[in-house]
């Protein structure tokens, strides 16, 4: 009788295993899409940022280019001109940022540098881990009883 009531218990157990470890499977299924969603959409406010800053920008830009290239020709100084050109870099920069191909050759080098330069991605004092973030919070605590005495 007790063998059959532990061969039951074990089915149990075991099942209870799988479904639990079926539940966390979905439970970090779920984190991960919702990580991903979370940088998706930061990406698509950084773009929404870079269009909007692009605008007016675009707008300071075609109106300092105007400016200075009147300037240039009425007092017939070429100098005056000089500022158009670093200018024009940040607003190539903004249009390839909002518009162009600059995210995919971002994460072109992305990729590249955690394929090629792996070691460069590495954490001080290593991943953290239960055993460090659990020093750190009694150090925390240990420090925070001290204060309160």
């Amino acid at each position: 009788m007790g063998f059959m009531l532990s061969k039951s218990m074990d089915q149990n157990f075991k099942k209870q295993q799988e479904f639990m470890l079926h539940n966390a499977r979905l439970q970090m299924e779920r984190q991960i899409l919702m990580q991903n969603q979370m940088r998706e959409r930061q990406m698509a406010m950084q773009i929404a940022w870079s269009r909007e800053f692009l605008k007016y920008y675009g707008t300071f830009f075609s109106l300092a280019a105007l400016g200075l290239t009147i300037g240039a020709i009425k007092k017939k100084k070429s100098v005056l001109f000089a500022p158009v050109v670093p200018l024009s870099f940040v607003l190539v920069y903004q249009m390839d940022m909002a518009y162009g191909t600059l995210i995919y050759r971002m994460r072109g080098e992305a990729e590249s540098i955690m394929v090629a330069e792996h070691d460069r991605l590495d954490l001080p004092h290593g991943v953290p881990n239960f055993e460090s973030i659990e020093k750190a919070r009694r150090a925390k605590t240990a420090l925070g009883s001290l204060f309160e005495k």
